[in-house]
């Protein structure tokens, strides 16, 4: 049996750019319904439908291409990442599908590699895995459907932030630099361990601490990088400063920049938020800001009071913590890293 899968552009950074898909989205007349909290049209992480006084559904789907050639290991990525937006909305996952392309004539063994890969993550989550859809195709790629039980009242949405809260981020960035390295056989054995347990780390463990301190606004960082996370975050209303010498990064990026192992991903990244980041940075801060995650960390506004009890907390519970910026007044720029 081949136990390794073709991988040629995978995970996140094979997402649509977000300045494509808010001008289709953007022409959709859409069914009005008085219990969907959350819909599409806030460009957030799930959608969330209001059962009754006390629950709402969260629902999110995610798939992509390989992005590893270890098909257990691809399984476990996708599954992790699938789960995270019912994180960044605040829910606990409860069912999961799972979504399946797959070539006819390829070894199913791969396939059952994958599925058993994603379903430890569930496990992990306690989200059980309740069935799917496969169908043929030319190349393989996998994710899944996710739904999840929430509070109306407790849902974090992405577009809340207020003026001075501060920006915390859970995991470093620069998992598609690796991977693009990687591709190019000059990503040392240390650097795929951390990065990998980085991509399989559940963002339910910070989500749990979150929860206790007031949140105003909450994402995770994936295909669209940082930058273009966070500028939806402020949606129009604050601006935002990220400390340049505070980004959190897999040691071996800059190295990656110097070797230039770039993405088109991060490319269109940087198109969409185009004249409204101002830079007093060097390039390889603006390329790693840019940079597509694959599961990557979550992006917390919170408020300043609250940010000593908060590192504490995570530091006692052996979780990564990041101060990388702060909410201030709506100015000329969304974002000015400096």
């Amino acid at each position: 049996m081949n136990e390794k899968i073709y991988c040629k552009s995978g995970g996140c950074s094979a997402k649509l750019g977000a300045k494509k898909l808010s001008h289709i989205l953007e022409k959709i007349d859409s069914y009005k319904d008085s219990h969907v909290l959350v819909g599409f049209d806030s460009r957030d992480d799930a959608a969330v439908y209001q059962i009754d006084e006390n629950h709402a559904f969260v629902s999110t789907l995610d798939f992509f291409p390989p992005m590893v050639e270890d098909p257990y290991l691809y399984g476990q990525i996708a599954a992790t990442n699938a789960l995270s937006d019912i994180y960044a909305m605040n829910g606990t996952p409860k069912t999961a599908l799972n979504i399946v392309c797959f070539p006819e004539n390829e070894d199913l063994n791969i396939l059952g590699k994958i599925i058993e890969g994603g379903n430890s993550k569930l496990v992990e989550a306690k989200c059980a895995l309740v069935g799917g859809h496969s169908i043929r195709d030319d190349s393989i790629k996998y994710g899944l459907s996710v739904t999840g039980l929430v509070n109306p009242i407790d849902v974090k949405k992405n577009n809340g932030t207020q003026c001075g809260d501060v920006l915390i981020l859970t995991k470093p960035l620069g998992v598609g630099l690796t991977l693009n390295a990687l591709r190019m056989d000059d990503c040392s054995k240390s650097m795929q361990e951390r990065v990998f347990k980085s991509m399989t780390t559940l963002n339910k463990y910070a989500c749990d601490i979150l929860k206790k301190y007031d949140v105003h606004a909450l994402t995770d960082v994936t295909g669209f990088g940082l930058l273009v996370h966070l500028n939806e975050m402020l949606d129009e209303k604050n601006s935002a400063v990220i400390y340049k010498d505070s980004i959190p990064y897999f040691d071996d990026c800059q190295k990656y920049v110097e070797e230039f192992y770039l993405s088109g991903a991060a490319q269109t990244n940087r198109n969409s938020v185009e004249g409204k980041i101002y830079f007093d940075c060097d390039f390889f801060t603006e390329e790693i800001l840019f940079d597509p995650q694959t599961s990557g960390g979550l992006l917390a506004s919170v408020s300043k009071e609250d940010l000593e009890k908060l590192e504490i907390d995570f530091k006692e519970n052996n979780l990564e913590l990041y101060v990388v910026g702060e909410v201030i007044e709506k100015n000329e720029y969304n974002v000015y890293v400096r």
